[in-house]
């Protein structure tokens, strides 16, 4: 089978040249102690998710089978996505046109996702990120009709989706916790424990212990918190900065704790302290179907808008390599507990100044930023997907078996994930993402054609693009559209490297884009010294100490 140098794109390094004895998908899975040939998979997603996830499973079969071709994509395609030149429907095997329009209409809507996957007659459906991949309708639909959903099943994906449910989960694991209000910090008042019961869920009565009923419970568990740091008032079911409020004083509390409960009526309330000069730490997990659970290092995302990450960079350095390996452990045993299956992360607040870590969530889907992991890993993190939902064991995974330093990769000798280290990191990644915003109006999305993409790969940095030639950005589109690494033996060889690739990068069109900015940020002397927290880049657009100069 002919080959695409386009493949090679997804990640950064080809896997080792020792090869499996397995021809087909059908001897590899039984070779590798799984159960269940995924030969058809639907794409329910669309932009950077879909181009990526073909790009990457592509590669893993031909790596393996050496046909890139012995798994088929079927692409799910709007009229807007299709007009715009969408890269992923041109790497797609086939496409079926969908709805146009807001994604509740498409990539969101599970009705369609479902009936698309029936008709189609796929083995799987990978979900991505955004849109339905945190929807446990989906997974629970497809498990009635016999199709496997790429990630964790529907129960789980649920609870873990309540934030008061997730805290209580991760403190039965013993993961750290910022005092809450299931969780005050003393000797006598917490944490909240509790396993999933028969239906998946949290107790009712260890939950209700958790959420704050009312004003006055909120008053309460508040002065026990205390206001030194301040507190955030959260809805549970919120999200998208609904359903939140920050105070520091009682009278502000009680007018904040109505807002957050009309902002998202009937959902269930409580109350944190705040987490101040804090690190966004990820821990990459992936758990099997054998209740194993890997951590494959993890990332940096302290550089953040408004919650939205603009770079990601791994291993964290700001971290001490034992208090890290003390993070991946407690996310491992999360993992463990609930019985996770596919690829997730692993949330958590960092401290620098005292070294502590707080628990803050675990995502149930692969992030946008995995591809730093793989890069940092060598594991190609869909294609890893890909083969749990096939049924096979972590440890037989070839590029697992590596990063854990097994001399044979094809190997099938159990590895104890608790016990046994990975392989030491030798390198360092810094990503940026590449977006159509306008920096200069608060990052306001824009939508227009895109005529030309310049970017020259090196050994050193590589990215990846959802827009193709004569292509754009549609009005219903994630404003990303691309994603640069750069890799260097160390923090600042990597900056660096990043720097450069950004200042020969062009984009032609009618569009704005960050790129500019994105270079000045990382020439600031905080993000040199990697003093940042996740307050660093909301404080420099308040203050507009790094601007770009406007096009003529």
């Amino acid at each position: 089978a002919k080959t695409d140098t386009s493949l090679y794109a997804a990640t950064l390094d080809p896997p080792a040249t020792s090869a499996s004895s397995a021809k087909t998908i059908e001897d590899y899975v039984k070779d590798r102690g799984g159960d269940r040939p995924i030969r058809k998979v639907l794409i329910a997603n669309n932009g950077m998710a879909a181009t990526k996830s073909i790009l990457s499973m592509r590669q893993w079969a031909y790596m393996e089978f050496g046909d890139e071709r012995a798994i088929q994509f079927v692409a799910m395609a709007t009229p807007e996505d299709l007009k715009a030149n969408a890269e992923f429907i041109r790497l797609a095997d086939s496409f079926v046109e969908v709805p146009g329009g807001k994604n509740l209409n498409n990539y969101a809507n599970v009705d369609v996702i479902t009936k698309l996957a029936k008709e189609q007659g796929v083995d799987a459906v990978w979900p991505g990120w955004g849109h339905a991949s945190e929807n446990p309708k989906l997974p629970n639909t497809l498990d009635e009709m016999g199709i496997k959903f790429i990630g964790p099943t529907g129960p789980v994906m649920s609870v873990l989706g309540d934030k008061i449910a997730a805290n209580i989960l991760a403190q039965t694991a013993k993961v750290p916790s910022i005092p809450w209000s299931g969780s005050f910090g003393g000797p006598d008042d917490g944490p909240l424990q509790a396993n999933l019961n028969a239906e998946g869920t949290i107790p009712s009565e260890i939950f209700e212990l958790g959420t704050t009923r009312n004003v006055e419970e909120a008053v309460i568990a508040a002065a026990r918190i205390g206001y030194e740091n301040g507190i955030m008032i959260k809805a549970s079911e919120g999200g998208g900065g609904k359903g939140i409020r920050f105070v520091d004083n009682e009278d502000d509390l009680r007018n904040a704790y109505i807002q957050v409960s009309n902002e998202v009526i009937g959902s269930p309330i409580f109350i944190m302290q705040l987490c101040k000069n804090a690190r966004h730490i990820e821990v990459q997990i992936v758990g099997d179907q054998h209740g194993n659970a890997v951590a494959l290092n993890g990332r940096d995302c302290s550089t953040q808008r408004r919650f939205q990450k603009i770079f990601e960079e791994g291993p964290p350095s700001i971290v001490p390599k034992e208090t890290f390996h003390e993070m991946e452990l407690a996310a491992q045993r999360l993992t463990q507990n609930i019985g996770y299956q596919g690829a997730g992360t692993v949330e958590y607040l960092y401290n620098a100044d005292t070294n502590e870590y707080y628990f803050l969530e675990l995502n149930p889907r692969l992030q946008v930023e995995h591809p730093v992991t793989e890069g940092v890993s060598g594991a190609n993190l869909p294609a890893t997907q890909l083969q749990v939902a096939m049924g096979i064991p972590l440890y037989n995974m070839p590029e697992i078996r590596r990063f854990y330093g097994k001399a044979d990769a094809y190997g099938t000798d159990p590895i104890d994930f608790l016990e046994e280290r990975y392989r030491d990191i030798d390198c360092h990644i810094i990503a940026a993402r590449i977006t159509a915003e306008n920096p200069d109006e608060g990052f306001k999305p824009t939508s227009g054609s895109i005529e030309r993409i310049k970017f020259q790969s090196t050994p050193d940095v590589w990215g990846y693009f959802s827009v193709g030639a004569n292509g754009g950005i549609h009005e219903f589109a994630d404003s990303q559209f691309g994603h640069l690494f750069a890799k260097g033996p160390d923090r600042e060889s990597a900056r660096k490297s990043l720097v450069l690739a950004l200042q020969g990068m062009e984009v032609r069109g009618d569009i704005r884009n960050s790129v500019e900015y994105l270079v000045k940020l990382l020439e600031t002397e905080d993000f040199k010294a990697n003093t940042i927290d996740t307050a660093w880049l909301d404080g420099i657009i308040a203050e507009k100490s790094v601007a770009v100069d406007m096009p003529s």
